[in-house]
C-alpha cells in the first residue's frame, strides 16, 4: 500500500512521536523513509543579522544545522529500527515546499506532528500541518503530541 513514506520534521520537542510513527508505518510497509527538514524563508528573509559579523554565523546557516541535526537524529531512530532513509534540507515556504516534494518523490504518505493547541490559537496561527493537509492531494496521517504548559 505504501511504498514511499515522508516525515517533514520541524526540529521542535514533541516530534518523536510522529517520527516512530513514521518509522513504523514504514518498517510495517517495508516502504522507503524520506525525512524533510525546510528551512523557513520568511524567517531569515525577514531578519536583519545585524549582529552577525561573518555570513557563517548567520541566521540561514543556523537554521540549516538545526534541520541538519534533526534530521541526522530521526535517521538514527530509522537505523536503529533496520530502516534506511534519505534526508533532504530544502528552502522556502514550509507546507509549499513539503508537498512539492510530496510530488517531487512520489511519496504515498505524509506523517506529520501536531502540537495540540487550542483553537484561539490556531484560529490566529494556524500550521504548516493544518495547511498541507487542507491541500496535499496525498494522505496525510497526523500525530498528535500534548503541549506541556
Amino acid at each position: 500500500m505504501y511504498d514511499r513514506i515522508l516525515l517533514p520534521t520541524d526540529a521542535e520537542k514533541g516530534t518523536e512521536q510522529a517520527i516512530e510513527h513514521a518509522i513504523a508505518v514504514a518498517d510495517h510497509a517495508d516502504a522507503e523513509l524520506h525525512l524533510l527538514y525546510v528551512v523557513d524563508s520568511d524567517v531569515y528573509g525577514s531578519y536583519t543579522g545585524d549582529e552577525y559579523v561573518h555570513e557563517f554565523e548567520g541566521l540561514e546557516s543556523a537554521l540549516e544545522q538545526e534541520g541538519e541535526d534533526a534530521l541526522e537524529a530521526a535517521a538514527e531512530s530509522a537505523r536503529e529500527a533496520g530502516l534506511e532513509s534519505t534526508t533532504v534540507v530544502r528552502h522556502g515556504s514550509p507546507h509549499e515546499v513539503i508537498i512539492d516534494y510530496a510530488e517531487e518523490a512520489d511519496v504515498d504518505l505524509i506523517v506529520m506532528g501536531s502540537k495540540e493547541r487550542s483553537g484561539e490559537y490556531r484560529r490566529l496561527l494556524g500550521s504548516v500541518t493544518d495547511r498541507v493537509a487542507r491541500l496535499a492531494s496525498r494522505p496525510v496521517t497526523i500525530v498528535k503530541t500534548p503541549v506541556e504548559e
